[in-house]
């Protein structure tokens, strides 16, 4: 299964849709809440250049916020992303 990084924060909805697509698809998700670290939020907007949450990360691949991960799951691409 693969490894994915969610960050994240507790009352963001699309942060709590991600969660729950990816639970659907069985994978263990590693959450870093950034909700009031300004570090771990700035080490987000590094990795991803983006300045939303989530961002998500599979394998080490920035996939983007929920809207993309929806969408790869959409399209059929997630599932072998996440089978890696």
């Amino acid at each position: 299964m693969a490894k994915v990084l969610m960050y994240c924060t507790r009352s963001c909805p699309y942060c709590i849709r991600a969660e729950k697509l990816l639970q659907k698809k069985g994978v263990k998700i590693t959450k870093i809440d950034v909700g009031g670290d300004k570090k771990l939020w700035k080490e987000m907007e590094k990795l991803s250049r983006r300045d939303t949450v989530p961002q998500i990360f599979i394998n080490d691949q920035h996939v983007g916020g929920f809207d993309d991960l929806s969408e790869l799951d959409m399209v059929g691409k997630l599932d072998s992303m996440l089978a890696d």
